[in-house]
């Protein structure tokens, strides 16, 4: 039976490039897939490409793509990634232009485009945001983008037109691994069943190193060999929709039921309703069996039909952000902390310094879980503590009450209490999240091509 093999070359934008590259060159892989999007993550690229219209894909792709292009194109191994971010032409004509500088003998890049309804968002205004409840209309003069989790649609066209790279916008995560399955096997955009497994095998690369070990490891409890090493992971699939996830045997990390439940869990609000672009996934009936070391086969994964919206994430501009942070250390360092933390909130108040929100955190003490839950695994012992380190965090609609806020931090110095020192404050436009429901039918899902050819790179253009 035919079988498809799908790498996992990252799991975030900043991911690593050489466990990327050492499963191309001896994975055996038809294609390899680079997930590099978050919803904030897309925010910040819509907000570079307002400030440069060349810009707003991801940080890393000239790094990436100047490694990658030579050994994938060798081994023909077909490239899908989301790191066209909010600028996936701009991020193909950069790939154009570096395989123009390798002389790249042929290429053929596909450009996913319809993720970007900004320029729809007029009609929406009046919906509720999921997150706040307020209405569209409420943040529309500070909105700075609407991209809609788009699915695998995209990525089967451009892979019928024979392209051996696909960069898109917010496409959904694990549509990047949906696509080629869809393409490969002929699967039909109503085959539910079937498109359920292939969203399954998304999800379990989607992350990258997760699943192999990274976001397992829990010294004493789950120990992960050579995490330093992990290898990123490989997933092959049978046209029946059947997944085997491994790795290459001579990296570090673990593949197995324990590292694949664990991610097939992880972002999950309802297993049994997993809701995507292209189908609501079902994965309460999954069946995962170890085969042999580091080989972990995943079955009974399902799906029923799409829903007729896509998520679509609204970036928009919410003041900005102070974050101020100092030490303290030795006996009654948590004492002085707490003074600390006194002195700023009377400052701001003598001062009349208006802020949004305000927080404060003794990092090491009650950072993560506050003082209630803190109070409970430490046992009241943070005030034993002898290296704490103060926090404080402001949201402000100015940014000059942002550094009015930053002033008073610093001024913590010399005017006490004893013993502070390193000092970091920074500075930063807010960029909030906010989501709601567009109908399926208002998106034009649309691709463009561009092709390398050595012998006319300077006649390169979209065709």
């Amino acid at each position: 039976m035919k079988k498809i093999r799908i790498g996992s070359g990252a799991g975030y934008g900043g991911d690593r490039i050489k466990p990327a590259i050492d499963i191309i060159e001896k994975g055996n892989l038809d294609y390899i897939i680079f997930e590099c999007l978050a919803e904030r993550t897309i925010a910040l690229a819509q907000l570079e490409k307002l400030k440069d219209p060349d810009k707003g894909y991801n940080e890393w792709l000239e790094y990436r793509f100047a490694k990658l292009l030579p050994i994938c194109l060798e081994k023909k191994v077909k490239i899908i990634t989301n790191m066209g971010a909010a600028n996936p032409r701009s991020a193909a004509a950069k790939i154009k232009e570096i395989a123009v500088q390798l002389n790249i003998p042929y290429v053929k890049i596909a450009v996913v485009l319809g993720d970007d309804v900004f320029h729809l968002i007029d009609q929406y205004l009046e919906q509720p945001i999921k997150e706040t409840g307020q209405s569209v209309k409420s943040i529309k003069s500070s909105i700075i983008s609407a991209n809609a989790y788009i699915g695998a649609e995209g990525i089967v066209e451009a892979l019928k037109s024979d392209a051996d790279i696909i960069v898109t916008g917010r496409a959904a995560d694990p549509a990047l691994v949906l696509g080629p399955l869809m393409f490969e096997f002929g699967w039909e955009r109503d085959d539910y069943d079937l498109l359920g497994k292939g969203i399954m095998a998304g999800h379990l690369l989607e992350c990258g190193c997760q699943v192999t070990g990274g976001y397992f490891a829990d010294p004493g409890l789950k120990e992960v060999p050579e995490i330093w090493n992990l290898g990123y992971p490989i997933a092959e699939v049978d046209k029946k929709g059947n997944i085997t996830i491994s790795k290459l045997k001579d990296t570090g990390g673990i593949v197995s039921s324990a590292t694949v439940k664990e991610q097939i869990c992880y972002e999950i609000h309802d297993p049994a309703n997993y809701l995507t672009p292209d189908v609501i996934a079902d994965f309460s009936k999954v069946q995962v069996m170890e085969i042999r070391k580091d080989e972990v086969l995943v079955i009974g994964a399902t799906g029923k039909k799409r829903t007729d919206y896509y998520k679509t994430s609204i970036g928009y501009l919410d003041g900005f952000m102070v974050e101020c942070e100092i030490s303290y250390g030795g006996s009654g360092a948590y004492d002085r902390a707490k003074l600390a933390s006194q002195i700023i909130d009377k400052r701001l108040k003598m001062n009349d310094v208006p802020f949004e929100e305000l927080r404060v955190d003794f990092i090491g003490v009650n950072s993560l879980y506050r003082d209630f839950l803190s109070n409970k695994i430490s046992s009241d012992t943070h005030h034993e503590a002898k290296d704490v380190r103060l926090r404080i965090a402001g949201r402000t609609m100015s940014e000059v009450d942002a550094r009015r806020i930053g002033h008073e931090f610093e001024s913590l110095l010399t005017n006490g209490p004893a013993g502070g020192g390193g000092v970091r404050i920074s500075v930063r436009q807010v960029i909030a999240i906010g989501s709601i429901l567009i109908p399926q039918k208002d998106i034009d899902i649309n691709v463009l091509y561009i092709e390398v050819k050595n012998d006319e790179t300077k006649k390169c253009s979209i065709v």
